[in-house]
């Protein structure tokens, strides 16, 4: 079974703490969920958890094992603002970017990946012809097509419709079922997250993690305590 562990992450960009002792495990088969405000550190998390950036405190663990070691099995789908959808390429050209780092090149994957998220129809489309939830789906495909375990997206469903949304859910789901391990960052704190198995609701440290209704308890007893002391 997978795990990637932190241990004690923290990090400053400069004289400021962004993330503060940070200890999370996240095991192979579980959708989790990364929430909190803007600021709050998502994007910056996930990046040390890729090991794109390295903690100025702390270490993080692959099976084990430092996670330089094993880099390539951590794969980071960037949010959908980062790319350039006027690009004049197609569908399966943008997924097959997504083998260029990989570990285990395969001219398979980009058809397997495009299987995957339901786009094989739409492979020979441009880009800028997709709608946003199909953008989506496309950007998984590239970041699948790496073929890692650990799956780490940012902000996927921001700006989604609800329907799309949901398809989207209904695809992680099926990757965690598969026996990988999956975390999704958002601003949502409401019922959606009743589709995740584990929650991490993150404001600089961790302010909870466990199980939806765990996290939802907790967050709720930190703010009656904060409640009563002010009141």
């Amino acid at each position: 079974m997978t795990s990637l562990i932190a241990n004690h992450l923290s990090y400053a960009y400069g004289k400021e703490y962004v993330l503060k002792d940070i200890s999370l495990e996240l095991k192979s088969g579980t959708l989790t969920a990364l929430v909190g405000p803007n600021g709050a550190g998502k994007s910056t998390l996930l990046r040390l958890l890729q090991g794109q950036s390295l903690p100025h405190q702390g270490a993080i663990f692959l099976d084990a094992h430092p996670l330089g070691i094993n880099r390539r099995q951590v794969a980071l789908m960037p949010q959908r603002s980062s790319i350039n959808w006027n690009f004049p390429i197609t569908v399966e050209d943008l997924v097959a970017l997504g083998q260029v780092n990989a570990a285990n090149k395969s001219c398979c994957e980009t058809e397997a990946s495009l299987q995957r998220v339901g786009l094989s129809a739409l492979a020979k489309k441009r880009l800028d012809s997709l709608s946003g939830g199909q953008q989506q789906r496309a950007l998984l495909a590239k970041t699948l097509a790496q073929n890692a375990t650990v799956f780490l997206l940012d902000e996927p469903c921001a700006a989604l419709d609800p329907p799309s949304r949901s398809q989207f859910l209904r695809i992680v789901r099926q990757l965690a079922e598969a026996g990988l391990t999956v975390v999704v960052s958002s601003h949502d704190w409401g019922q959606a997250l009743n589709a995740y198995d584990k929650v991490i609701a993150l404001d600089r440290t961790v302010l909870a993690f466990g199980t939806p209704d765990e996290v939802r308890n907790k967050l709720q007893s930190i703010s009656s305590m904060g409640n009563h002391c002010c009141g």
